[in-house]
């Protein structure tokens, strides 16, 4: 994947968990403006174990404040499991009514053996429209 902007990357529990968000477009409707982001993800197992993602759980924060807390099993419709030092990437999106936002979340992992449960930080990344002046994050 090649992108324009930063990555943000964080380390937990030798997973390490990189973010790369883009703009896509707005779109102007009765009901109010959207602005519609992509954002693509890598999860590197630094692991000797093998290990499924059951869970996410993101943070939406808008800049007017307003937070969205989105929960759900696997992502993009999977569960998958991770071998020791690979990687798995899925690339999903988000639309918020302002043009301005940040994510952070947290994943559910397991070893497939079962021998442990435990938490993977997502790191923080912006949501910002390049062409807006008053950009918050």
């Amino acid at each position: 994947m090649l992108f324009t902007q930063k990555p943000y990357t964080t380390i937990t529990n030798n997973i390490e968990v990189t973010v790369w968000a883009e703009f896509i477009d707005s779109k102007y409707s009765i009901i109010g403006d959207f602005f519609i982001w992509a954002y693509h993800v890598r999860i590197d197992n630094r692991r000797e174990k093998p290990i499924q993602l059951i869970n996410r759980h993101w943070r939406i924060i808008d800049e007017k404040g307003n937070v969205q807390e989105v929960d759900g099993e696997g992502v993009v419709g999977e569960q998958p499991v991770i071998a020791p030092y690979c990687s798995y990437q899925y690339s999903s999106g988000i639309h918020l009514r302002h043009p301005s936002g940040i994510m952070t979340g947290k994943y559910q992992m397991k070893h497939v053996d079962g021998s442990e449960i435990f938490d993977v930080s997502i790191p923080t990344f912006s949501l910002d429209v390049p062409s807006v002046k008053s950009v918050i994050n």
